[in-house]
């Protein structure tokens, strides 16, 4: 890592190419990597000018929060920021927008880590994924969106970031009747994680949707022709109480 520093542009392409299979969550050679230096260095790839550069940043980033272990996920927090974040969030660059999602979704998973990860930057997570839901984005990049929310709502202490926050729920409730199924399906993602009737406190929040009218649209798009859609809808609705 330390010969990289100073590297070319052209160098450092063909290098960070490399480290995104090198970071893969099976890789023996990620924790050495980790111990010299990876973090940092591929963080400030996030800042350079070249798109190349940005992606490759981003996407290793993406890999090496796979599966990994909460130091590291924080680790990338830290040294990324959440500010630049948001700016890999508006970044012109649809690949790069997409890896930067799929970083959130991978740093976002594992009950434990959602929850201690919200704890630290709860406000800011929300405030860049509500920026990618209410932009003019493809559905493919509400759809990740959408999965982070879910990821959130998986969590124990997160839920209450989605629960309790009026303007994400009308936008989940939005989507639920977009006319792309996989967006459709991400949405009631969302709530199904909020309302799984074995988790404590699900019957104060299954009483939250109903005055959404969450309840009321899941049953009338039970009558859906598309069986994957149409099981998403079947599983969330089991989880209403009677």
């Amino acid at each position: 890592m330390e010969l990289l520093k100073g590297a070319s542009d052209d160098i450092l392409s063909v290098a960070s190419s490399t480290l995104c299979n090198l970071l893969l969550e099976f890789s023996p050679s990620k924790e050495p990597m980790l111990e010299s230096g990876a973090v940092d260095l591929l963080c400030n790839l996030t800042r350079r000018c070249d798109p190349a550069l940005r992606l490759n940043g981003t996407w290793a980033l993406m890999n090496m929060a796979f599966q990994a272990e909460q130091k590291i996920k924080l680790q990338i927090l830290n040294s990324l920021g959440t500010d630049q974040i948001f700016r890999l969030l508006q970044d012109p660059e649809l690949e790069i927008l997409m890896k930067t999602l799929g970083l959130l979704r991978n740093l976002l998973s594992t009950k434990p880590h959602i929850d201690h990860i919200m704890g630290l930057h709860g406000a800011a997570i929300m405030h860049a994924v509500l920026y990618v839901l209410e932009g003019s984005s493809d559905l493919a990049v509400k759809e990740q969106a959408l999965c982070i929310l879910a990821n959130i709502g998986d969590g124990d202490t997160a839920k209450n970031f989605l629960i309790h926050n009026e303007e994400v729920l009308k936008k989940i409730k939005d989507y639920m009747t977009n006319k792309n199924v996989k967006v459709q399906v991400a949405a009631i993602f969302c709530i199904t994680n909020l309302i799984w009737k074995d988790e404590p406190g699900s019957l104060e929040r299954q009483m939250r949707l109903k005055e959404f009218g969450i309840d009321k649209l899941l049953h009338a798009l039970i009558q859906t022709s598309d069986t994957f859609l149409w099981e998403k809808v079947k599983t969330a609705l089991a989880q209403f109480s009677d």
